[in-house]
């Protein structure tokens, strides 16, 4: 399966927040999405917020 990641511009202020929401739509082999599904449960995050708090922890230089 080709991994490809599509970003789709989605950009809008919420009304209770200022920040600006970026949707972005990912492909995953069904190993990543079971992964990703099984860490949820344990955890009992949401999806959007464990891919958040990675993105967070990435080394920008």
């Amino acid at each position: 399966m080709n991994k490809t990641a599509t970003r789709r511009f989605s950009i809008f202020a919420t009304p209770s927040k200022k920040w600006v929401v970026q949707q972005i739509v990912i492909d995953l082999t069904s190993s990543e999405a079971e992964s990703l599904e099984q860490y949820c449960e344990q955890t009992g995050k949401a999806s959007g917020d464990v891919i958040r708090e990675l993105i967070r922890e990435l080394p920008v230089s």
